[in-house]
């Protein structure tokens, strides 16, 4: 009975029920039947499309992408395992909408938890895991809206951690776009469970299969969440990836199922189409730097981070570097000090500025090892 449930509900989910568009917004290159929308390049952060993107909605499932981000959060920390078995409380087997029909007591492992979550959008498994790293589910929505404001989502509210109908429980496409970022960008395993079609639980017993149709049908497209009620209609956080360059496409309230898809590969197609990551190094090695009255003479500079600079495609050539780089420096030198900077062009406008720092410090000579050092330089000028 299960196994005929769980493929009910995945003829279910690529079902379309026909509705009215939305009219595009008065200049959009995009002709999105959703009324709120947002495009976001992963790595910088930067928004390529925005269409009401700061309008107060009701998310319906995507609400799981945070928690999942803290899940991933607790796994990285060590404080959650993915072989760590979850029981299965009353209140949690008892969620309505997408579920794999838990039961009370019955245990099953992170791991396969996430999977469901992430896969068929189970509120049991999301309630379960909630009650399991938090003790209550109140208590974990708690941490949920406290991670929201640590991320800058000024708009969302969370109410529970599944999405289910509950007034006042609300967000925007941007502060979706702000969490899905967090949970691709710094917890990548998640593309784990979040690029799987087709599994099963229970030991082949309980099918699954993704509610987001973009894992089987979009090229490179690598999560993230979907969700759907009837107030909220048609939801989802979007992302994929080519040539290295990951987006982030988000639609709130399509009218269809398939017009929710259509809207999120449109954006992620005019993002791939528009914008591409150019890689920028300096034009040459960094030299090291001279260093006075220190224990060493010198020390090597190193750009303070990787950059990939977000342009337009066909100014990949465009791209150019000047460094300004300290002659010499005096000692103590910290580890991380600045010693220039690198300014990254793109034609002759200003796209970023790298600070250059000290890979290492660099001790100051004692007044003896000062004596020593002009003792020596004087024998070898003779």
């Amino acid at each position: 009975m299960k196994r005929l449930l769980s493929l009910c509900l995945a003829v279910c989910c690529l079902a379309a029920v026909p509705s009215a568009s939305a009219a595009p917004a008065a200049g959009s290159p995009l002709a999105l039947s959703c009324p709120s929308a947002i495009l976001m390049e992963k790595e910088t952060g930067t928004i390529l499309y925005d269409q009401n993107s700061r309008e107060k909605l009701e998310p319906a499932s995507v609400t799981k992408v945070m928690t999942l981000l803290l899940v991933m959060e607790a796994l990285d920390s060590g404080r959650l395992a993915l072989d760590d078995l979850v029981t299965v409380s009353a209140y949690a087997a008892g969620m309505g909408g997408s579920q794999v029909y838990l039961e009370e007591g019955e245990q099953m492992p992170v791991s396969e938890m996430l999977k469901c979550v992430t896969v068929v959008s189970g509120n049991d498994c999301a309630v379960a895991l909630a009650e399991h790293l938090a003790g209550s589910e109140s208590a974990f929505v708690a941490q949920m809206n406290q991670r929201a404001q640590e991320l800058g989502m000024a708009d969302t509210t969370f109410l529970n951690c599944t999405g289910l109908p509950a007034q006042g429980h609300v967000t925007t496409a941007y502060d979706i776009a702000l969490m899905s970022r967090e949970l691709i960008l710094n917890h990548p395993a998640i593309r784990t469970y979040t690029t799987i079609w087709m599994d099963t639980i229970r030991g082949g017993e309980f099918g699954l299969t993704n509610t987001n149709r973009l894992v089987r049908f979009y090229e490179g497209a690598t999560g993230l969440k979907t969700g759907s009620t009837d107030g909220a209609l048609y939801c989802m956080s979007a992302t994929a990836e080519r040539d290295g360059m990951e987006l982030i496409a988000v639609v709130m309230k399509a009218p269809t199922t398939s017009q929710r898809f259509d809207d999120a590969k449109a954006l992620l197609d005019y993002g791939f189409a528009g914008w591409s990551l150019a890689p920028v190094y300096p034009d040459a090695p960094l030299a090291p730097v001279e260093v006075l009255l220190g224990v060493q003479s010198q020390v090597q500079p190193q750009l303070q981070r990787d950059c990939r600079l977000l342009v337009r495609r066909g100014e990949e050539g465009q791209v150019s570097t000047r460094l300004t780089l300290a002659e010499n420096v005096e000692a103590p030198v910290e580890q991380g000090q600045t010693l220039g900077q690198l300014e990254v062009y793109v034609g002759e406008e200003l796209r970023d500025t790298i600070p250059v720092q000290a890979a290492q410090g660099v001790e100051r000579l004692s007044i003896p090892g000062i004596f020593s050092q002009m003792l020596s330089r004087l024998f070898l000028a003779r």
